[in-house]
Protein backbone atom coordinates (compact mmCIF):
# COMPACT_ATOMS: atom_id res chain seq x y z
CA UNK A 1 0.00 0.00 0.00
CA UNK A 2 2.66 2.36 0.64
CA UNK A 3 3.97 1.93 -2.58
CA UNK A 4 1.39 2.51 -4.36
CA UNK A 5 0.80 5.85 -2.25
CA UNK A 6 4.07 6.58 -2.87
CA UNK A 7 3.81 5.82 -7.01
CA UNK A 8 0.67 7.88 -6.94
CA UNK A 9 2.28 11.07 -4.92
CA UNK A 10 5.13 10.71 -7.74
CA UNK A 11 2.43 10.97 -10.47
CA UNK A 12 0.79 13.77 -8.38
CA UNK A 13 4.21 15.11 -8.41
CA UNK A 14 5.20 14.89 -12.01
CA UNK A 15 1.47 16.19 -13.38
CA UNK A 16 2.24 19.19 -11.32
CA UNK A 17 5.70 20.24 -12.70
CA UNK A 18 4.44 19.34 -15.93
CA UNK A 19 1.17 21.70 -15.63
CA UNK A 20 3.60 24.07 -14.03
CA UNK A 21 5.81 24.10 -17.25
CA UNK A 22 2.68 24.51 -19.29
CA UNK A 23 2.17 27.59 -17.18
CA UNK A 24 5.21 28.67 -17.57
CA UNK A 25 4.93 28.25 -21.21
CA UNK A 26 1.90 30.07 -21.77
CA UNK A 27 3.44 32.63 -19.57
CA UNK A 28 5.89 33.07 -21.72
CA UNK A 29 3.98 33.10 -25.14
CA UNK A 30 1.73 35.96 -23.70
CA UNK A 31 4.75 37.76 -22.41
CA UNK A 32 6.42 37.83 -25.96
CA UNK A 33 2.88 38.35 -27.26
CA UNK A 34 2.69 41.59 -25.32
CA UNK A 35 6.22 42.45 -26.34
CA UNK A 36 5.68 41.99 -30.39
CA UNK A 37 2.19 43.92 -29.61
CA UNK A 38 4.24 46.61 -28.07
CA UNK A 39 6.74 46.45 -30.98
CA UNK A 40 4.27 46.84 -33.84
CA UNK A 41 2.14 49.73 -32.06
CA UNK A 42 5.80 51.49 -31.56
CA UNK A 43 6.89 50.96 -34.96
CA UNK A 44 2.92 51.57 -36.35
CA UNK A 45 3.66 55.59 -34.66
CA UNK A 46 6.56 56.01 -35.85
CA UNK A 47 5.45 54.94 -39.62
CA UNK A 48 2.90 57.43 -38.83
CA UNK A 49 5.24 60.15 -37.71
CA UNK A 50 7.33 59.87 -40.58
CA UNK A 51 3.97 59.73 -42.76
CA UNK A 52 3.06 63.12 -41.11
CA UNK A 53 6.86 64.56 -41.01
CA UNK A 54 6.91 64.07 -45.01
CA UNK A 55 3.61 66.18 -45.72
CA UNK A 56 4.19 68.80 -43.31
CA UNK A 57 7.54 69.29 -45.20
CA UNK A 58 6.12 68.93 -48.45
CA UNK A 59 3.18 71.33 -47.65
CA UNK A 60 6.16 73.39 -46.25
CA UNK A 61 8.01 73.31 -49.58
CA UNK A 62 4.58 74.01 -51.38
CA UNK A 63 4.36 77.34 -48.94
CA UNK A 64 8.09 78.32 -50.37
CA UNK A 65 7.46 77.88 -53.68
CA UNK A 66 4.16 79.80 -53.57
CA UNK A 67 5.74 82.53 -52.11
CA UNK A 68 8.79 82.62 -54.00
CA UNK A 69 6.43 82.60 -57.33
CA UNK A 70 4.22 84.91 -55.40
CA UNK A 71 7.08 87.70 -55.11
CA UNK A 72 8.38 87.60 -58.40
CA UNK A 73 5.07 88.08 -60.00
CA UNK A 74 5.33 91.06 -57.63
CA UNK A 75 8.54 91.98 -58.90
CA UNK A 76 7.31 91.82 -62.44
CA UNK A 77 4.67 94.17 -61.32
CA UNK A 78 6.44 96.41 -59.67
CA UNK A 79 9.22 96.90 -63.00
CA UNK A 80 6.33 96.81 -65.62
CA UNK A 81 4.80 99.80 -63.87
CA UNK A 82 7.84 101.68 -63.71
CA UNK A 83 8.54 101.02 -67.33
CA UNK A 84 5.02 102.30 -67.88
CA UNK A 85 5.37 105.26 -65.97
CA UNK A 86 8.47 106.38 -68.19
CA UNK A 87 6.78 105.46 -71.18
CA UNK A 88 3.87 107.50 -69.83
CA UNK A 89 6.69 109.95 -68.96
CA UNK A 90 8.12 110.17 -72.25
CA UNK A 91 5.46 109.78 -74.78
CA UNK A 92 2.34 110.92 -73.14
CA UNK A 93 2.61 114.02 -75.24
CA UNK A 94 2.95 112.10 -78.60
CA UNK A 95 -0.39 113.33 -79.98
CA UNK A 96 0.62 117.17 -79.73
CA UNK A 97 3.45 116.75 -81.49
CA UNK A 98 2.29 115.02 -83.86
CA UNK A 99 -0.07 118.42 -84.35
CA UNK A 100 2.68 120.67 -83.56
CA UNK A 101 4.89 119.45 -86.12
CA UNK A 102 1.92 120.71 -89.36
CA UNK A 103 2.64 124.57 -88.37
CA UNK A 104 6.20 123.67 -88.02
CA UNK A 105 5.40 122.43 -91.71
CA UNK A 106 3.91 125.57 -92.86
CA UNK A 107 6.78 127.57 -91.64
CA UNK A 108 9.12 125.92 -93.55
CA UNK A 109 6.96 125.97 -96.64
CA UNK A 110 6.74 130.43 -96.04
CA UNK A 111 10.42 130.51 -95.48
CA UNK A 112 11.48 128.21 -98.56
CA UNK A 113 8.79 130.22 -100.86
CA UNK A 114 11.16 133.35 -100.47
CA UNK A 115 13.13 134.55 -102.90
CA UNK A 116 16.76 135.40 -101.27
CA UNK A 117 17.69 136.78 -104.44
CA UNK A 118 15.66 139.74 -104.77
CA UNK A 119 15.53 143.16 -102.68
CA UNK A 120 13.16 143.35 -100.21
CA UNK A 121 11.70 145.99 -98.49
CA UNK A 122 12.95 146.49 -94.36
CA UNK A 123 9.72 145.22 -93.43
CA UNK A 124 9.57 142.20 -95.51
CA UNK A 125 13.43 141.53 -94.17
CA UNK A 126 11.66 141.87 -90.55
CA UNK A 127 9.49 139.86 -90.92
CA UNK A 128 11.94 137.05 -92.52
CA UNK A 129 13.94 137.48 -89.50
CA UNK A 130 10.69 136.76 -87.19
CA UNK A 131 10.03 133.22 -88.89
CA UNK A 132 13.45 132.78 -88.56
CA UNK A 133 13.55 132.65 -85.04
CA UNK A 134 10.22 130.99 -84.38
CA UNK A 135 11.98 128.61 -86.87
CA UNK A 136 15.00 128.04 -84.15
CA UNK A 137 12.24 128.31 -81.34
CA UNK A 138 10.34 125.52 -82.40
CA UNK A 139 13.28 123.59 -83.11
CA UNK A 140 14.79 124.03 -79.58
CA UNK A 141 11.80 123.15 -78.11
CA UNK A 142 10.95 119.91 -80.40
CA UNK A 143 14.54 119.07 -79.54
CA UNK A 144 14.42 119.40 -75.67
CA UNK A 145 11.29 117.00 -75.22
CA UNK A 146 13.36 114.60 -77.09
CA UNK A 147 11.80 115.29 -81.01
CA UNK A 148 14.69 114.95 -83.64
CA UNK A 149 14.15 115.07 -87.17
CA UNK A 150 14.99 112.20 -89.77
CA UNK A 151 17.82 112.24 -91.83
CA UNK A 152 16.70 111.21 -94.94
CA UNK A 153 18.37 112.25 -98.43
CA UNK A 154 20.84 110.08 -100.11
CA UNK A 155 20.17 107.14 -97.26
CA UNK A 156 18.88 103.90 -98.57
CA UNK A 157 15.34 103.82 -97.99
CA UNK A 158 14.06 101.96 -94.76
CA UNK A 159 10.31 101.09 -94.67
CA UNK A 160 10.31 101.64 -90.90
CA UNK A 161 11.13 105.50 -91.30
CA UNK A 162 10.39 106.05 -95.09
CA UNK A 163 7.47 106.65 -96.82
CA UNK A 164 7.78 106.46 -100.34
CA UNK A 165 5.53 108.99 -102.71
CA UNK A 166 7.18 108.08 -106.38
CA UNK A 167 10.24 106.66 -107.95
CA UNK A 168 12.54 109.11 -109.63
CA UNK A 169 14.71 107.89 -112.86
CA UNK A 170 18.17 108.13 -111.86
CA UNK A 171 21.21 106.20 -113.54
CA UNK A 172 23.90 107.40 -111.60
CA UNK A 173 22.61 105.98 -108.25
CA UNK A 174 21.49 102.30 -107.21
CA UNK A 175 17.77 102.05 -106.84
CA UNK A 176 16.37 102.61 -103.52
CA UNK A 177 18.09 105.80 -102.61
CA UNK A 178 16.10 108.57 -101.02
CA UNK A 179 16.90 111.53 -103.78
CA UNK A 180 14.11 113.82 -102.82
CA UNK A 181 12.56 115.02 -99.44
CA UNK A 182 8.79 115.75 -99.98
CA UNK A 183 7.77 116.07 -96.23
CA UNK A 184 10.28 115.79 -92.95
CA UNK A 185 9.69 112.88 -90.73
CA UNK A 186 10.40 112.98 -87.02
CA UNK A 187 11.83 110.65 -84.11
CA UNK A 188 10.45 110.84 -80.99
CA UNK A 189 13.42 109.67 -78.12
CA UNK A 190 13.19 105.72 -80.02
CA UNK A 191 9.83 105.61 -81.13
CA UNK A 192 8.65 107.14 -84.74
CA UNK A 193 6.59 109.99 -84.48
CA UNK A 194 6.05 110.92 -88.06
CA UNK A 195 7.57 108.88 -91.14
CA UNK A 196 9.25 111.16 -93.76
CA UNK A 197 7.37 110.71 -97.36
CA UNK A 198 10.15 111.17 -100.14
CA UNK A 199 10.63 109.83 -103.65
CA UNK A 200 13.67 107.37 -104.25
CA UNK A 201 15.69 106.09 -107.40
CA UNK A 202 15.11 103.56 -109.81
CA UNK A 203 17.42 102.41 -112.73
CA UNK A 204 16.03 103.71 -116.35
CA UNK A 205 13.96 101.72 -118.45
CA UNK A 206 16.00 100.29 -121.41
CA UNK A 207 14.47 100.19 -124.80
CA UNK A 208 14.74 98.37 -127.37
CA UNK A 209 16.98 100.30 -129.80
CA UNK A 210 16.65 100.12 -133.80
CA UNK A 211 19.65 99.25 -135.72
CA UNK A 212 18.94 101.29 -139.15
CA UNK A 213 21.61 99.39 -141.45
CA UNK A 214 19.31 96.26 -140.41
CA UNK A 215 16.28 97.51 -141.60
CA UNK A 216 17.77 98.89 -144.83
CA UNK A 217 19.09 95.14 -145.73
CA UNK A 218 15.16 94.04 -144.98
CA UNK A 219 14.06 96.48 -147.18
CA UNK A 220 16.72 95.30 -150.08
CA UNK A 221 15.79 91.35 -149.56
CA UNK A 222 11.80 92.60 -150.09
CA UNK A 223 12.52 94.60 -153.48
CA UNK A 224 14.82 91.84 -154.88
CA UNK A 225 11.49 89.58 -153.57
CA UNK A 226 8.96 91.41 -155.84
CA UNK A 227 11.07 91.58 -158.77
CA UNK A 228 11.88 87.75 -159.23
CA UNK A 229 8.06 87.71 -158.95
Amino acid sequence: MEKDKEKTEEEINENNESKNVDDTNEDNTDEINLENNDQNEESAEKDTKEIEEDILKQEIKTLKEEKIRVLAEMENLRKRFDREKIDSIKYGSVNFARDILSPGDNLERALSAINNEEEHSQSIKNLIEGLLMVKKELSTALEKNGITKIASLNKKFDPNLHQAMMEIENNDLDEGVVVQEIQTGYMMHDRLLRPAMVGISKKPQKTNEVDPDKDVNLDNEDSEKDLKN
